[in-house]
């Protein structure tokens, strides 16, 4: 960030929209949301298979995995996928409120934490740069969150629509 524009503003650092997103960029988790598709689908896959050694029981419990096999793979499939939902939700939200910080003309900052809130106005170039920064850069993380989230909600509608049809 330039200097000049630090200087105009009281705004604590880590409370600038900027560096919010340059912090939020850089954290273990939510760094997934900007890495390369097969990577993302990697980490993915990963809370998916660590989700089924919860499901994969209470499936087992539901429908036996000898009898009805089918039942049994569609549920815990089902139930590994709400540990997939929830990561990506997380991922969304927290995107989503940089990506929010960003765009915005007003930010509100707090100066100690103890309820003395202020609001300030970003000048033209900071609400310029902030803007391309939400549009070129937390846009389409949020665009794949969607997708995402999407596909994850189909794919659990289908499998308990096909558990309740089957049993």
């Amino acid at each position: 960030m330039k200097e000049s524009s630090v200087k105009v503003c009281q705004v604590p650092r880590e409370q600038l929209p900027v560096n919010e997103y340059e912090e939020l960029k850089n954290a273990w988790f939510f760094k997934w949301g900007n890495l390369p598709i097969t990577s993302y689908l990697r980490k993915l896959a990963w809370i998916w298979a660590l989700g089924w050694l919860i499901s994969g029981p209470i499936a087992a419990a539901s429908f036996s995995p000898g009898k009805k096999a089918l039942l049994f793979g569609l549920s815990g499939a089902a139930g590994a996928c709400v540990f997939v939902l929830l990561s990506v939700v997380q991922l969304y939200l927290g995107w989503s409120y940089v990506g929010d910080r960003l765009n915005q003309e007003t930010i509100f900052y707090e100066e100690s934490g103890w309820y003395d809130g202020q609001t300030w106005s970003k000048p033209t170039e900071v609400l310029a740069r902030d803007r391309l920064i939400a549009t070129h850069q937390v846009n389409p993380i949020l665009k794949r969150l969607r997708q995402t989230i999407f596909m994850l909600v189909l794919f659990m509608g289908t499998s308990i629509f096909l558990c309740i049809y089957l049993s």
